[in-house]
């Protein structure tokens, strides 16, 4: 443990003071605060939902269904069970380029919803897996850049995420073999009601 303590404290301080530089001081916390970035959010599944037609209606629905679940699980369950104190609460000399909150460490929420969000549409929209996938990776980099999370509280949610992305998937997978208005997918066999 003391091993993997001290990896992550070395990436946390080379992602947090030796990659600094005055664009990054920039962009890291625009991205890193929800106010700034969730306009953008509901104006894309907004217009999913309303030009994507039923694929888009169900996918978002889904979505987010998935995202308070994720972010409950992360916030309500792992993250008093662990107990990990920010770094910028427990380290001398963090770069703290936003307020440090008084929440827990581990695992990141911004990583454990990006990355469920960008897991699950892309299992509908392939076209979207490089974008969705390079923001959910800025948006987890950020956390440490901005100094409130180790690296092991981004990579652990951007796992626990993926994971709850897939459950998703495979919850929709099942529900839509019995309700065709689910049913959003060419290759997803609906059984007849005769058996």
């Amino acid at each position: 443990m003391e091993t993997f303590f001290n990896v992550d404290l070395s990436l946390f301080r080379f992602i947090n003071s030796s990659l600094a530089n005055p664009v990054a001081d920039v962009f890291f916390p625009f991205i890193t605060e929800a106010k700034n970035v969730l306009p953008i959010y509901i104006l894309a599944l907004a217009g999913l939902a309303i030009l994507g037609k039923r694929k888009g209606l169900v996918v978002v629905s889904l979505l987010l269904v998935l995202i308070v679940i994720s972010d409950q699980v992360s916030s309500a369950v792992i993250k008093p069970w662990v107990e990990r104190i920010r770094p910028c609460n427990n380290l001398e000399g963090v770069r703290l380029l936003i307020g440090c909150g008084g929440g827990k460490s581990f695992p990141s929420s911004h990583a454990v919803n990006n990355f469920a969000a960008a897991v699950f549409i892309t299992r509908y929209y392939r076209k979207a897996m490089p974008y969705l996938y390079v923001i959910a990776s800025l948006i987890a980099i950020s956390r440490v850049y901005v100094g409130v999370h180790y690296p092991s509280d981004v990579i652990a949610g951007a796992a626990l995420g993926s994971t709850l992305a897939m459950l998703m998937i495979a919850f929709h997978n099942y529900i839509a073999k019995y309700i065709p208005l689910f049913n959003v997918l060419p290759f997803v066999k609906v059984k007849s009601i005769d058996g």
